[in-house]
């Protein structure tokens, strides 16, 4: 599903076009971004749990030459979905 997906979805459902449904999802991807690069998590309950965790800096490989390089360290943003999620996932994958 694309972004584009998305907004036709959420257009239909809301009644909204789909240039203020774009401006909505355009809004909320930028105030999410902004919450995790100020290093806040941001909370959806029933949804989950996007935060940004740092990644040590560590030895790794060049796949092609096998010399070892330094990997430094990072921040990465990483989802983690709330159990009713996972549990609502796991339910439709049965039926």
């Amino acid at each position: 599903m694309t972004k584009a997906d998305i907004i036709s979805i959420i257009s239909e459902g809301t009644g909204l076009t789909k240039v203020e449904t774009s401006a909505v999802v355009d809004g909320f991807i930028a105030t999410l971004s902004y919450a995790l690069k100020k290093g806040e998590s941001v909370e959806f309950r029933g949804f989950g749990t996007f935060k940004v965790v740092e990644r040590k800096a560590r030895v790794g490989r060049n796949p092609k030459t096998g010399e070892e390089i330094q990997i430094p360290k990072r921040k990465s943003p990483v989802f983690r979905c709330s159990k009713d999620f996972r549990n609502y996932i796991n339910e439709e994958n049965n039926n």
